[in-house]
């Protein structure tokens, strides 16, 4: 397996083995975390690429990039031989108190890729949540006000600050009675409607409650929410209205971060740049390891540590993950993934296109860029089913968006014409 081919399906998934492993989980791990049925899951073997092959022998395409993550392929040699080789001399530092030169690396190029020419600092973490809610103690630390302005279908992890502005009463409403009260909640903009969003929160950074608010979280485009993009200009409005004396501006790009839109970063496509960014998936292509990159003179709200620092954790910028990072971001640029996310995402515009057109009372809508694609379907019902045909046909989607009705499309952006061409058909094919 190279990577490069197509579906190979020697029993129908799921196969003996994944069936008898799931029935094992079932008996050792929490119910509520592995969803198990008669069609459902594969448990996966190897990667390569955008291939995936399953402990039966099925080898597949992958449309997911596991959550995003695999933006440089699966077990990307790069990737593999930085993992080794600092797992070899130093596997875990200790990131606060003795750094390792990998963290001073990593935190110097994340600063020369984060969008705008302010000077940056950064806060590590280990995952997308974690990024999120370094963003937002460093906003609390900048403005002194608590308010966060998010959105409708936003996800931002289910970390107890970060779950606050997640919107979905699936995750949130267990633990409601535990949640802060920070989150002034809005509707994510639509193409037709954005100007009286604008208006909207014009008022409310304006208004009797702009004195606690202190940062407006905002995901470019939305993933788990249904891969749906904010309209550009909407965006440009939106950094506008945090001025400087106001709100911070923070863009939770933990999904979009690293090419995965046909920029380094999906705020480029408006050209626009936040105070804060969270990113964390594709930067490390597999090592669990994000960052909170911010202007130095936002950063620079923290206190100066005196031996003991307010945000920290055992993981922070351990040396493995770094190393992993450093070797992904080498990747990206030594193979142009960036520039061909964005040219795939032009093949994926055409033929999901001609996909709604063929099917318009199935596919309400198609919407995405770069290699980040959501095929919102007539119902959840009618989306489940594509993707559980798609993957006995070989081919690896899940379902997005609040009400799980979109097929999203997110594959590594090392996909080839011919892999990506296969799974869109077999996508087309599903649903007719």
């Amino acid at each position: 397996m190279n990577g490069l081919g197509l579906p190979q399906i020697v029993v129908e998934p799921p196969g003996p083995e994944s069936r008898r492993l799931a029935a094992e989980l079932l008996r050792y791990e929490s119910r509520n975390v592995t969803y198990v049925s008669d069609e459902w899951p594969i448990f996966l073997a190897r990667g390569a690429g955008a291939n995936l092959q399953d402990v039966d022998g099925n080898v597949y395409v992958d449309l997911t990039a596991a959550f995003a993550v695999a933006a440089v392929g699966h077990s990307n040699p790069r990737v593999v031989a930085a993992v080794a080789g600092q797992a070899e001399r130093l596997l875990h530092g200790m990131g606060d108190v003795h750094p390792t030169k990998e963290k001073v690396d990593l935190a110097r190029e994340l600063c020369a890729l984060a969008p705008g020419s302010d000077a940056k600092r950064v806060l590590f973490g280990v995952t997308g949540a974690d990024a999120v809610e370094a963003a937002l103690k460093t906003a609390v630390m900048a403005t002194g006000r608590p308010g966060v302005v998010c959105f409708d279908s936003a996800y931002h992890g289910l970390a107890y600050g970060a779950l606050e502005v997640t919107d979905r009463d699936h995750f949130r409403a267990p633990f409601a009675r535990q949640l802060g009260a920070f989150a002034l909640r809005m509707p994510y903009p639509e193409e037709s409607t954005w100007q009286s969003g604008i208006t909207a929160l014009g008022r409310l950074l304006e208004g009797p409650q702009a004195g606690r608010i202190g940062a407006v979280l905002v995901e470019p485009v939305q993933g788990r929410g249904g891969d749906r993009p904010a309209p550009l200009d909407w965006l440009r409005r939106v950094r506008e209205l945090c001025r400087p004396d106001g709100p911070l501006l923070i863009f939770d790009e933990v999904y979009t971060g690293f090419g995965r839109t046909g920029y380094w970063f999906a705020c480029e496509r408006a050209g626009v740049a936040p105070d804060l960014l969270c990113v964390g998936k594709g930067m490390a292509s597999g090592f669990p390891i994000s960052a909170c990159i911010g202007r130095a003179e936002v950063m620079d709200s923290w206190p100066r540590s005196t031996g003991e620092a307010i945000h920290t954790s055992t993981f922070l910028g351990n040396p493995t993950g770094c190393a992993a990072a450093l070797a992904s971001i080498a990747e990206l640029r030594a193979k142009n993934l960036v520039e061909r996310a964005a040219a795939l995402g032009l093949l994926c515009r055409e033929m999901l296109e001609d996909m709604r057109c063929a099917f318009p009372a199935r596919i309400l809508d198609v919407r995405g860029c770069g290699l980040m694609w959501g095929v919102q379907c007539a119902s959840a019902a009618l989306a489940s089913t594509v993707v559980s045909r798609v993957l006995r046909m070989g081919v690896i989607a899940l379902p997005s968006g609040a009400h799980g009705d979109v097929v999203s499309i997110s594959p590594p952006l090392v996909i080839t014409e011919e892999q990506l061409r296969f799974a869109l058909d077999a996508i087309a094919k599903s649903i007719a």
